[in-house]
């Protein structure tokens, strides 16, 4: 089934030096705007990750420190990649729990806030996991019957990612084919970060979700405890997180 679009909707996937949101990077991307018309045009990456690229990952996605050692780092190509990626939805294979964290990392990093949360997110693999639980690789043999061939290269995750969701919207006839529709499918909605530090209560209140302060309101803790704001700030989490924490203790502080 071809998917019913209002604007493009762009497929990516990347392959890194491993799966620390916070400290590790890009090595390779791979993204296909698929135009509301059906075309396509598609775009493949390697990126110099300035860091080793660790021998475990590198035994997962196969890319060395030699392969890489040449290519631009991600702050040489991040304008045009966000230009490229503007005005698109955003899909991918478990890329809300990964690659779009992983990615707004790396472009909080060169200054680029990407505003993915302005844009409807659709993650492949939570419409799996609802329907029929396995991975891509099984996800692809089950819809497509096909066996994914090269699988971890960014180029075969993203192209089978596309070709399985279109299987998809084929198989489940309540499974709506609208970009807006299917991101309220597969979104975690409660989430406030993209690490899921900070979610949202039943009571629609910023709770922190780790640590000694789990469960409890974020804003009561920085009332009594703004050394734990402090702490968040200069310890290892993600710069969205901390963004997210910033924005509600200035709302908090200033009664927003």
């Amino acid at each position: 089934m071809q998917l019913n679009l209002k604007r493009p909707l762009l497929f990516f996937d990347i392959e890194s030096t491993g799966l620390n949101v916070a400290s590790d990077r890009i090595v390779e991307i791979s993204m296909v705007k698929v135009y509301p018309d059906g075309s396509r045009d598609t775009r493949t990456r390697r990126i110099n990750p300035t860091i080793h690229i660790p021998e475990a990952a590198q035994a997962v996605h196969g890319i060395s420190d030699e392969d890489v050692k040449d290519c631009p780092t991600f702050a040489q190509l991040a304008k045009s990649m966000y230009e490229f990626m503007e005005g698109c939805d955003i899909a991918g294979y478990n890329s809300i729990n990964f690659d779009i964290p992983m990615l707004t990392e790396e472009f909080m990093r060169v200054g680029i806030d990407p505003h993915f949360r302005e844009r409807n997110l659709v993650d492949v693999q939570v419409i799996f996991y609802k329907k029929e639980p396995r991975t891509l690789s099984g996800a692809y043999k089950f819809y497509c019957d096909k066996n994914l061939e090269d699988a971890h290269t960014a180029q075969a995750d993203t192209m089978a990612t596309l070709e399985v969701l279109e299987a998809q919207l084929d198989r489940y006839p309540d499974l709506v084919n609208d970009v807006a529709e299917l991101a309220k499918f597969t979104c975690r909605e409660r989430m406030l970060d993209y690490a899921g530090r900070i979610v949202l209560d039943d009571h629609d209140r910023p709770v922190f979700n780790f640590g000694k302060h789990k469960g409890r309101p974020v804003m009561d803790v920085l009332a009594t405890e703004r050394s734990y704001y402090d702490w968040m700030m200069n310890g290892d989490f993600t710069q969205d997180t901390k963004q997210v924490l910033t924005k509600i203790f200035l709302d908090s502080k200033f009664g927003k």
